[in-house]
């Protein structure tokens, strides 16, 4: 190898590999915090505490109140009536109402859509915290806004 051909590869080479050290820290870099959730549900419900189970071992740090009434909450937070479901969660400048997956949760979080919130109206067998064994029932994770908007966020 000529010496013009060695120079020219170990430049190459050495660019590759700053550049190879760039890209491995950036996939390193940790993930931004979390932010805390507020959770409104009331003291009796099973499934409720089972979702905030589920949002912790996603990773977010869960306070949780109990109400015996949740009208308020989720008139003030802007719930729509039809989406209306068991729990009530505040996280960052989001509602989320019912058992939306975290993951999903995560996602508006980091992708920050001009919403109010996700919901998954009712109680759907299978969705975080309404596990039943191998049942699953289809549903569809809304995505709400003021003047009453909504559209399909996700299926699951």
């Amino acid at each position: 190898m000529e010496r013009r051909d060695f120079v020219r590869y170990s430049a190459a080479g050495l660019a590759l590999g700053v550049f190879s050290r760039e890209l491995l820290a950036e996939s390193a870099a940790p993930a931004a915090p979390l932010p805390p959730m507020t959770v409104y549900k009331t003291p009796t419900c099973g499934c409720c505490k089972d979702w905030v189970k589920h949002a912790q071992a996603a990773g977010f740090q869960v306070k949780s109140i109990d109400l015996t009434d949740l009208t308020k909450i989720k008139q003030d937070a802007g719930v729509p009536a039809e989406l209306e479901s068991c729990h009530t969660v505040l996280v960052g400048k989001y509602v989320i109402e019912g058992h939306v997956p975290a993951d999903l949760v995560k996602k508006v979080l980091d992708e920050k859509p001009p919403i109010i919130g996700l919901a998954v109206a009712g109680m759907v067998v299978g969705s975080p915290g309404m596990e039943q064994g191998n049942m699953k029932q289809p549903y569809k994770v809304i995505a709400f806004s003021k003047g009453g908007k909504s559209s399909v966020y996700a299926q699951r």
